[in-house]
């Protein structure tokens, strides 16, 4: 496994404060990427396509009416589209005027369209970007609000997040059951951390995992293979709707037994776990990547060490056994006394 050091880009993008797990390169030796999904509005489609084609040098082509691809980006091609996959497919279909179906289904399409702009974001979608370039997403948002972005905090009735897809180093199941165990371990304080908005709050999009799941992925006793690993998610998980979803990461590795379980085509296979709890809060002035993505870091240490996961998972089984503690106590309080990494001072 290489380290941090060893590699120069890491080294650039530590010293511009976007920090990189220690584990930031694949069992190949390829730096790890990581995917973006920012949700916002206050802008429109042409307006935040346009910023993010100036800022990354990128060509923009229509791929509908609600979507724009950005490409030229040697990572892949960016997009920037309108949250409604409804609209999404009905902005793909040719209108015909002589058609008089095509004329109701475009009346009905406008008055979709009308009913969703308050509502509805507008969402930026990276490519599977190398670790080493997260400051230029960092960059865009900056961009993005001096533009007039504005996101959940700027009215009660937005619910919009940010989505984070980073790489897994490797897909052995001790490792993607390290991943588990070190989120479950650290969900109350990340929730904490990444204090939800209320609306968000009151939709199923960011569900909690079931506490009969979590107490069997934390016990000691918890070794599953790969199989094993994805129907236990599946029996109690078969939606997207969790604050880390790996549905993504299964069906890269399982299609079959995924698609046996759900047929959701919004699931997309890839090699990476879905981090859906940050909200978007583009319009404040200090927020920015950084703010999940170093708290995401603590899942990342903690997934990395294996006996402090140990004893962690130990220890949250612990509380959820005791009934007073769990009535009185507060475990992200714990968390952030004696669970968090060293490599994250600021939190030590």
């Amino acid at each position: 496994m290489k380290d941090v050091a060893d590699d120069d880009d890491t080294i650039s993008t530590r010293a511009m404060n976007i920090r990189l797990p220690q584990r930031c390169h694949t069992r190949e030796g390829r730096l790890r990427r990581v995917g973006v999904e920012i949700e916002m509005i206050g802008l429109s489609l042409e307006r935040i396509a346009g910023i993010v084609a100036s800022q990354l040098d990128l060509s923009i082509a229509e791929d509908g009416r609600y979507e724009r691809v950005l490409s030229g980006d040697p990572a892949g091609d960016w997009r920037v589209e309108l949250d409604f996959s409804l609209l999404q497919k009905l902005g793909r279909e040719e209108r015909r005027a002589e058609a008089l179906l095509d004329e109701i289904r475009a009346s009905a399409e406008d008055v979709l369209k009308r009913l969703a702009d308050p509502i509805v974001p507008l969402e930026v979608v990276s490519p599977p970007l190398p670790m080493s370039r997260l400051q230029e997403v960092e960059s865009l948002i900056d961009a993005l609000r001096d533009a007039g972005a504005r996101g959940t905090t700027d009215n009660f009735s937005y619910a919009f997040g940010m989505q984070l897809n980073p790489e897994v180093p490797d897909t052995d199941p001790a490792t993607l059951r390290g991943y588990l165990q070190a989120f479950l371990c650290l969900y109350p304080w990340l929730y904490k951390r990444a204090d939800i908005d209320l609306t968000r709050r009151l939709t199923t999009y960011i569900d909690p995992f079931p506490m009969r799941y979590v107490r069997r992925v934390i016990g000691a006793d918890y070794l599953p293979d790969t199989a094993t690993l994805i129907d236990d998610y599946l029996t109690d998980n078969a939606t997207r709707n969790r604050a880390l979803d790996l549905l993504p990461l299964f069906l890269h590795l399982d299609e079959a037994r995924v698609r046996a379980v759900t047929d959701d085509p919004l699931i997309k296979a890839r090699p990476a776990l879905h981090y859906r709890l940050p909200d978007c809060q583009i319009d404040l002035p200090d927020w920015g990547l950084h703010v999940a993505w170093h708290d995401w870091l603590e899942v990342e240490a903690l997934a990395e060490d294996s006996a402090r996961l140990a004893e962690c998972c130990a220890a949250y089984a612990a509380f959820l056994d005791r009934p007073m503690q769990r009535w009185l106590g507060r475990w992200e309080n714990e968390v952030e006394a004696r669970w968090l990494a060293e490599a994250n001072p600021e939190h030590a």
